[in-house]
């Protein structure tokens, strides 16, 4: 069944294209997991066991056993963004349904019911739900309204930043026009918008700041006819930012 993409709008009004995770990469990501939470609970038992008597090791390693199982992903989830070393390693990340970082509650929510997705043997029932389910989801995701999400990495683009000319080429002699629609155009809260942006944008997640940074830069290519397709999203937001604010420094600054 292919995955329908749910597309989604930020609290920054952006849009953006949540794609989710297939069966295959969803099972590697647990595979990596449940291999690193079966090697805790042995290396526990292996330190445990010559320290202290035999029937209180066994009950410790159990009760540890237990926390470390239940505890490893929602520390994952809510500390890391949603990635846990399986998820990491196979590109894949689990959000909110509007995209958004997972909450403790939602996190408690989608692992406490891992036990009935697990039913009647490792996962039988999540893994039917997730194949009937449009977007991949178990019963866990669900309930908790979260979604297991492919993280697509523009590493074309990123060549492209490295590559490209300095940002403050819009404001040269050769661009006197586009500089002059870029200060008669653009309104006292756009530059306000543009510079906070480019103050914050190392704050975010690559993937939100490429998208970011497109979808603001091709709203302003349009509006402002500015002919520079060698220019990112990124690098023509700083730009134009440069010649608002040709004096405040650091708001222009390309990204090296």
């Amino acid at each position: 069944m292919r995955r329908r993409e749910r597309r989604v709008v930020t609290p920054e009004l952006v849009g953006l294209r949540l794609t989710p995770a297939g069966p295959a990469s969803r099972l590697a990501a647990l595979l990596v997991d449940v291999t690193l939470i079966l090697a805790g609970t042995a290396a526990l038992d292996s330190l445990l066991g010559p320290l202290l008597p035999r029937a209180v090791s066994e009950a410790l390693v159990v009760t540890l056993a237990f926390v470390l199982q239940w505890g490893y992903h929602v520390y994952f989830e809510t500390w890391h963004r949603g990635r846990s070393p399986g998820k990491r390693a196979t590109g894949l990340r689990v959000v909110d349904g509007r995209g958004l970082p997972l909450t403790l509650q939602q996190s408690f929510v989608r692992n406490i019911l891992r036990a009935l997705d697990f039913l009647p043997l490792f996962y039988g029932l999540g893994g039917l739900v997730s194949l009937l389910d449009p977007e991949g989801r178990r019963l866990g995701d669900l309930a908790a309204d979260t979604l297991v999400v492919e993280e697509r990495k523009p590493a074309a683009s990123a060549e492209r930043l490295r590559a490209e000319r300095r940002i403050e080429d819009l404001a040269e002699a050769s661009n006197l026009e586009v500089a002059r629609r870029i200060r008669h155009r653009v309104g006292v809260e756009e530059r306000e918008f543009l510079a906070t942006l480019c103050q914050r944008a190392d704050r975010l997640e690559p993937q939100a700041r490429y998208d970011l940074m497109e979808q603001v830069g091709g709203y302003y290519r349009e509006t402002l006819e500015i002919d520079a397709p060698h220019l990112s999203g990124e690098n023509l937001v700083r730009g134009i930012a440069a010649v608002l604010f040709p004096a405040r420094e650091g708001v222009g600054s390309p990204r090296r």
